[in-house]
């Protein structure tokens, strides 16, 4: 008999590559409001929420208001152009989906981005059905590394969190997988292979995955 467990997926590099469109709305805001990006920003962005990264990383403001208002309008943005281009799922993930739930294991989505990001796209790609649980940016206080966004999607899909899998693409996702005591499998879409060497497993792509493997580490 298989030992249940469940499977947690980060969504921007892991589900989607989104990176062109997010970096694309960033510039936007920055030519909108007459702020600068410093070089190399957008990478080291990866995982985290805008309320971090507007702050810390740009430095753009410390004030409340603004960081949400800043925030708010990028997200604006950036759906702006995914209703313009569209977008496609990334190469192996509607077949490693569905390997899932043909064995009937339990799936999340965990992400740092805004709920209205992903409820724009997910059902044009037909891939709702795959997943029992969202968790996004609104619903925690605190952003990757901190483990809280794969903590509560854990609680809401019932398991603890050593009966769970995390896929994340970015180095913060990975740290907070690990640091919630969770399988870690790094998705080397954004980062190369070899800087996501903490996790227990690093692909390319998600089909690299068989279901018997990763139920095998938790016999």
């Amino acid at each position: 008999m298989m030992k249940r467990w469940a499977a947690i997926f980060d969504w921007d590099g892991v589900i989607i590559d989104s990176s062109r469109q997010h970096e694309q709305s960033w510039n936007r805001l920055a030519e909108e409001i007459g702020k600068s990006l410093p070089p190399g920003f957008f990478l080291r962005s990866f995982g985290m929420k805008n309320e971090k990264i507007i702050p810390d990383l740009l430095a753009w403001t410390s004030d409340p208001e603004e960081i949400q208002r800043y925030s708010l309008r990028k997200e604006a943005l950036y759906r702006e152009i995914i209703a313009h281009a569209g977008i496609a799922p990334l190469p192996g993930v509607s077949e490693f989906l569905k390997r899932l739930r043909g064995e009937a294991v339990p799936c999340a989505i965990a992400s740092s981005t805004p709920r209205e990001n992903i409820e724009c796209v997910i059902d044009s790609l037909r891939l709702r059905a795959h997943f029992q649980a969202m968790v996004c940016g609104q619903d925690v206080t605190h952003g990757k590394p901190n483990p809280e966004v794969f903590l509560l999607a854990a609680r809401k899909l019932g398991f603890p969190p050593n009966a769970c899998v995390v896929l994340e693409d970015a180095h913060v996702g990975i740290q907070a997988g690990l640091a919630g005591g969770m399988k870690v499998v790094g998705v080397a879409t954004t980062h190369p292979a070899d800087s996501l060497r903490d996790a227990h497993r690093v692909v390319h792509r998600l089909d690299e995955l068989s279901v018997a493997e990763m139920a095998s580490w938790f016999d």
